[in-house]
């Protein structure tokens, strides 16, 4: 597909993905976008002191914006993203077709490499030595680990009934406040990429070759179960419902030779927000993240473990 105007409009739900990630860049750890229909609430504006008096719309198949307080602050979303990069022309485009992964001009392949990073197979009579993650008793205070797992010993606890009597009464708690302070108190957690001294990206010891990449909210369970699990372009290793029992945890594998850990992670935001429609935690993007794990005797476990 070329690069053109028209074709990152296609590729960014008329621009507003352009905004978002933006956006994002000036406040990392906020919900910086909600979407109404094709309007958006009030966002915080960078180019005026950071209040809430971004205004963003669709128009004729283009994401717009004006400022409640400055009268001449308008334009489109390649206008906003002209003042951020302080780019224009074919340079911006460029620089969105980068900075948002779209891939535009390329041949279809993913990321930064010339094809997908594979998941080897290996024969009983080569097993290649299985890869661990950290794993943390409760509560999440606790950032000290208490030993490595590896994704088989993951899964058999998660399948298990290990957590079932924590993650039912989870549950059946109405207050989300109560439910997460007994969440915090009461389930043991993992950092699925990597080995950690303590829960910190400082103390990496390795890194697993995988991410945890988190959904909340999922209005449709099993239909994203099944699409992630079929997803052309990731091999899923472990996914599995998350505690509150409206997320899911999937864990993929990335090549660390080809991108960072934190290039892969917007590389999957953008690529799931494009074909999925959905938006995932960013917190995701700390390599020392940690994931909660929960009872969920249908979890799925890629089968070359088995």
């Amino acid at each position: 597909m070329e690069l053109t105007k028209e074709n990152i409009l296609r590729k960014t739900h008329y621009g507003l993905n352009i905004f978002s990630h933006v956006l994002r860049e000036y406040y990392p750890d906020e919900t910086v976008l909600s979407v109404k229909g094709r309007d958006c609430l009030p966002a915080r504006n960078p180019f005026n002191c950071n209040k809430e008096t971004l205004l963003i719309k669709v128009v004729d198949g283009c994401a717009v914006f004006v400022d409640s307080e400055l009268p001449d602050f308008r334009g489109d979303a390649f206008d906003f993203a002209s003042m951020h990069f302080n780019l224009k022309e074919n340079a911006l485009l460029e620089k969105l077709n980068d900075f948002l992964f779209l891939r535009l001009g390329e041949p279809l392949h993913f990321l930064v490499g010339e094809t997908m990073p594979e998941t080897p197979e290996f024969s009983s009579a080569q097993q290649k030595p299985l890869t661990k993650c950290s794993f943390f008793k409760a509560p999440v205070s606790n950032t000290i680990p208490n030993g490595a797992l590896t994704i088989p010993e993951i899964y058999k606890l998660i399948v298990g009934t290990v957590y079932q009597e924590r993650t039912l009464h989870l549950r059946s708690l109405p207050d989300k406040k109560e439910s997460r302070q007994f969440k915090a108190s009461n389930f043991d957690y993992v950092t699925f990429s990597g080995t950690f001294t303590e829960r910190s990206d400082k103390a990496l010891k390795k890194h697993s070759g995988l991410i945890c990449i988190d959904f909340d909210h999922v209005q449709n369970l099993d239909e994203l179960r099944k699409a992630l699990i079929e997803d052309e372009y990731f091999n899923t290793e472990l996914l599995f419902v998350s505690p509150s029992g409206d997320g899911i945890k999937w864990i993929i594998p990335i090549d660390l030779s080809k991108a960072s850990h934190q290039e892969y992670f917007k590389a999957i935001s953008n690529y799931l927000s494009q074909y999925y429609e959905v938006d995932i935690d960013q917190s995701g993007k700390d390599v020392s993240r940690a994931c909660f794990l929960a009872f969920d005797p249908q979890a799925y476990i890629n089968p070359k473990y088995l």
